[in-house]
Order: C-alpha cells, then structure tokens, then sequence
C-alpha cells in the first residue's frame, strides 16, 4: 500500500498545515505560547513562576503578553534548567516543567559539550514529532517522483530502539525514541525493522542491514550523512556492485539533517546511479523545528503549530560573550520583529517543558512570510578570537570551495583557535582519504574565506597572523569518535574544537602521529 495513501485512509486530517498556510505567524507563535502556557499552568514551574498572571494578559490585543511572560520567566541554559528543574523530573517527580512524569530522556551531547545531556520527552512532544513527520511526508507529494515511489520502504538509520531503563526512566536517543514509538501504520514501510533497529553494537547494525539490503525496497533513505555513506559503502562492497542503486533502483530521496551535507557531497554521490532529491530536516533532541517544505530551495520551513514557541536572541557581542553564553540581560525578539539575513540564537518553550530555553543552535532567515530559515552554526560553533566573526556557515561553504578546486572529496574537518605569539592563529584539521598538498588546501582555505567573510580578511592583516593546516586520514575522525563512544545514530564530529574537548583532540592526534611513525 502506498504511503501516501495510507495517510489519507487513515484520515489524517491537513488542517493544522493548512492553518499555518494561511495564518500570520505572529498570531500562530501566540496562539501557541498561550496553549503551553494553560497547559503547565499547575506545574512546579508555571506556579513558580506565576504562568497565571501571565495568562491573563493575553485578553489584550497587543504584545503585552509578551513582555510579561518575558519579565517573569529567565532565559535558560541546559545546565541551568537542568540543575534548578529538570533533576527532579529525571528523580521521578511528576508535574515539574510539564503535567505528568517524564518516562523518557533523550541523551544528547550535541557536538559542543563533553558530558551527555539529559533532555525530557514528553508524550505530548512524541506526539507532536510524528505530526510534523506526516507534514513531511505529505510535503512529498510536490516532488517529480514516479507512482511507484510511494510504495517503497524508508530506511531509518539511528540510534538504538533497546532503550538503557534507570529507575523509572528510559534514556536513549532520540532517534531510538521516536523509533520505538513508531504508530501502527507506519510500521509497513520502515525500516531495518524492530529487531535490527534494538541493536546496540552499531558495526553489527551494519552488518544486518547490509545482509538483508537486498531484501528491500527502499526509496528513502534517513540519517546523518556520514555514517549513511560509510552503510552504503558497506553494501556496494558486500555485493560488489558499482552503486547502492543496484541494490536499492526506486531509491529516490535522501532526508538529512543535523549538520551541513555539502562537505558530504562529492563522496554520497560517487556512490549513486541516479540523482537524489535532499531534502533537509532540523529535528533536535528537543523537538522537530522545521523541515524542508519545497523542492529546489536550500531553507526549512519554521513549525508554529505543534508544540513549540520560539525566541529569536540576535547573535550579537552585545548579547553572547567570547565563549558563546548567552548573557541574562540578552534582547530577544519575537517572529514578527526578525529580519531577513540576520544571525539569531532560538530560545525555546516546548510541550517537553523546555522554557526560554537556548538550544545553542544559530538561524538566519530567508523569508519572513514563509517563515523559511537556514542553519549558519551553534552559539559555540564559531571562531571569533579577534574580531573575525566566522561562522560554520562560513567553514562548511570553504570547505566544499576548496574540495571542488582540488578535486577530492573533504567529508570531515575540525577548526581551532590558537596563540601564535602574543596575537592568534587557526589550526584547520582536513579529513580525506585522498591525496591532498597541505600548503595548497591551506592557501585556497585562507583565499576563499577571505573572500566569505569580510572581518577574517580584515583581521588577516591584522591580529589573525596565520593559518596552519594538517590533511589526516578520514579514519582518524571517526575513530575519535568511537574512543568517546558516539558512534553512528546522530552523533557529529564538532567543526569547532575549543577548551579541553581540544585539548583531547590535540592528544589523541599526536598519539595517531607518534603510532604511525613507529
């Protein structure tokens, strides 16, 4: 049965999109925040902070409602609201940032932080991600694909669904979450099923879906590009064949999200017969916040209805210090009040009893109206030591300049800001497997961030007095990772090193060094 078709069977209902088609997305954000707002009301939080009063200014036509919920509840970090809340939920108590007991924790470290997080999921916000799934999947109906499409398999690889249960708590990651959690009907098209997706040991995971790969149908492919190339590499060996096509003919969509797929590229699609529609999502252990909504562009669409209020902080001095911390006098803006081309940190409330909470994630925004958006970096994910402002965006975009003017294919690279003298310089680490001149991978970086970013090529003339570039084998990256146990389902390796989680880095590539030499 098609997928397509067994959406509309089961009668799920288009309004909710429709509402957002049609609705202005001030009144959508407000709307929402009124919703969570009565829903925690009698929590430990909403007492706390008095979510009563709040509510009452929502009578008034105006942004007053803002300016009191703003004024009564503080922005929040994850240590910060983990430390003074979200420990009691993982302790068992009930009804503190959101009604009930939480039963589920996502463990997330992101890619900027050494220890693992613990991120409430709640029911209501389970329920909210497989809505905005279905959006998705409907949203495939404006793509240039075949009738039998639709009756392909979805290969989703992540992490495991054989939870770790603690007390009276399941922890795992989200992806084994929502997995474990699929509905009823989806259950047909996924895959690698329930079995293979309990499994923990992520090379035996590779190894069952590559022996059963020929078993199916699969038309979309789901995951984090670079564990998904090394599975299709996998698979392309094991059969010795020439691409994941011969295994995989109706294979047509590729769904990615979590960091840029441009540096991916080259490599994905060596390993292709027939060209992929990318399609990019932003589901983050705290929510789905947007998803590609429309072939050929390069932005996500902003979900305003289903469980999630959003607060834009302009990534600015005046609002971040030299470590990316938000400071607690930040400006934060509403929907309605951004503008188009500018950086802004989201800050979150959410039916998992997040508040004002800073993902740590930066947006621009490409279109007010549409409320469509593009992901330039983290708060921490940026080197600015002097002044020169540069941004993943940046980093990302370099890097796939650099990979086409060399030829080769750049999956992975990490960035350091570091003393040269009494001033600074970067330390670029290049993943590749292939042949690659030092000198010149460090001129033509150098070149066209310069030609990127307007502050690196002031400050290159100035306080930024060099750049240093080591080409190491792609193997090395994901051996790091695997010494820090974050292998596959959606682990990153992080495009910014800096304090000890560099320090660690620094160690383990000397340690690759001194081992090669020997």
């Amino acid at each position: 049965m098609a997928i397509l078709g067994t959406l509309l069977k089961k009668g799920i209902r288009l309004r909710e999109m429709m509402e957002q088609e049609f609705t202005s997305p001030f009144d959508l954000q407000k709307k929402e925040l009124k919703e969570l707002l009565i829903a925690a009301d009698q929590t430990e939080f909403g007492k706390h902070y008095d979510f009563s009063e709040i509510l009452k200014s929502f009578r008034r036509n105006s942004k007053e409602f803002y300016r009191i919920f703003r004024n009564h509840v503080p922005i929040y970090t994850y240590n910060k609201i983990y430390s003074e809340w979200w420990n009691l939920s993982l302790r068992g108590a009930k009804n503190i940032c959101w009604p009930g007991r939480v039963k589920y924790f996502a463990l997330s470290s992101g890619t900027s932080e050494a220890s693992s997080k613990y991120i409430p999921v709640t029911k209501d916000m389970t329920k909210a991600i497989q809505r905005t799934s279905v959006r998705q999947i409907l949203s495939l109906s404006k793509y240039d694909l075949p009738d039998d499409f639709f009756t392909t398999g979805v290969l989703m690889l992540g992490g495991s669904t054989h939870l770790n249960k603690i007390g009276n708590y399941f922890v795992g990651d989200l992806s084994g979450i929502q997995a474990a959690r699929l509905p009823f009907w989806f259950q047909h098209f996924y895959k690698p099923g329930k079995q293979i997706a309990k499994t923990r040991d992520w090379d035996s995971k590779l190894d069952q879906i590559t022996q059963n790969a020929r078993n199916w149908n699969i038309g979309i492919i789901v995951g984090v590009p670079a564990w998904l190339q090394i599975l299709m590499e996998r698979i392309i060996e094991h059969y010795k064949v020439s691409s994941i096509h011969d295994i995989w003919p109706n294979l047509r969509v590729y769904v990615h999200g979590g960091v840029s797929f441009d540096p991916y590229r080259k490599g994905f699609e060596k390993l292709l017969k027939y060209p992929l529609h990318y399609i990019e999502t932003y589901l983050a252990s705290e929510g789905f916040i947007a998803y590609q909504a429309y072939p050929n562009r390069r932005s996500m669409r902003l979900v305003l209805n289903n469980g999630i209020f959003y607060e834009f902080v302009p990534f600015e001095d005046k609002n971040f210090d030299s470590n990316g911390e938000v400071k607690p006098d930040a400006e934060t803006l509403l929907i309605d009040e951004v503008e188009e081309g500018k950086d802004y940190a989201l800050l979150l409330s959410s039916c998992a009893g997040a508040w004002r909470y800073l993902i740590g994630d930066v947006i621009k925004f490409v279109s007010i109206d549409e409320a469509e958006i593009v992901i330039t970096g983290r708060t921490k994910h940026f080197l600015s030591l002097c002044g020169e402002h540069l941004s993943v965006d940046n980093m990302n975009k370099a890097i796939e300049l650099v990979s086409n003017d060399l030829n080769i294919e750049i999956p992975e690279f990490t960035v350091a800001g570091i003393p040269h003298g009494t001033l600074f310089a970067h330390h670029w680490y290049i993943g590749t497997d292939e042949k690659a001149d030092q000198v010149k991978v460090k001129e033509l970086l150098d070149q066209h961030l310069k030609q990127l970013n307007d502050d690196y090529a002031v400050e290159r003339s100035a306080a930024l007095r060099d750049v240093y570039v080591d080409v190491v084998p792609l193997h090395v990256f994901y051996d790091y990772m695997q010494s820090k146990g974050k292998v596959g389902g959606q682990n990153k390796f992080p495009r910014v090193m800096k304090n000890a989680q560099l320090e660690d880095w620094q160690l383990f590539i000397k340690n690759y060094v001194n081992g090669s030499r020997s």
